[in-house]
């Protein structure tokens, strides 16, 4: 997703809808930050996920070929070039969790 467009639809959804919960979550480990906004929609409770992780340059793993070795993974990280996603999902009620919706099953906010 284009991230020039997340500020507009943040926007449009604190100005039009309730907002239940708001919260930037912070990832050290991956290296990503999601920003999280749960609100009452007109479909019920919609759960958006912004995710922004930096572009994967290189991979590197390291392994032994003797049995019961370990396998380690060094990822290597751009400085200045980033991934974006987001994720809805709205509360389902019969199974008391959220669920993704795919990007067909929802309207344009």
């Amino acid at each position: 997703m284009n991230p020039d467009k997340w500020p507009d639809i943040k926007e449009k959804i604190l100005s039009t809808f309730t907002v239940l919960n708001q919260e930037v979550l912070e990832n050290a480990d991956e290296h990503e930050v999601k920003e999280v906004i749960e609100f009452e929609g007109p479909m019920g409770k919609i759960k958006l996920e912004w995710i922004k992780r930096p572009k994967v340059l290189s991979k590197k793993t390291q392994y032994s070929n003797r049995i019961g070795g370990n396998v380690n993974v060094d990822y290597v990280f751009s400085e200045d070039e980033f991934s974006y996603a987001m994720l809805v999902y709205k509360w389902d009620l019969g199974l008391d969790d959220w669920q993704e919706l795919e990007s067909g099953n929802f309207i344009n906010f």
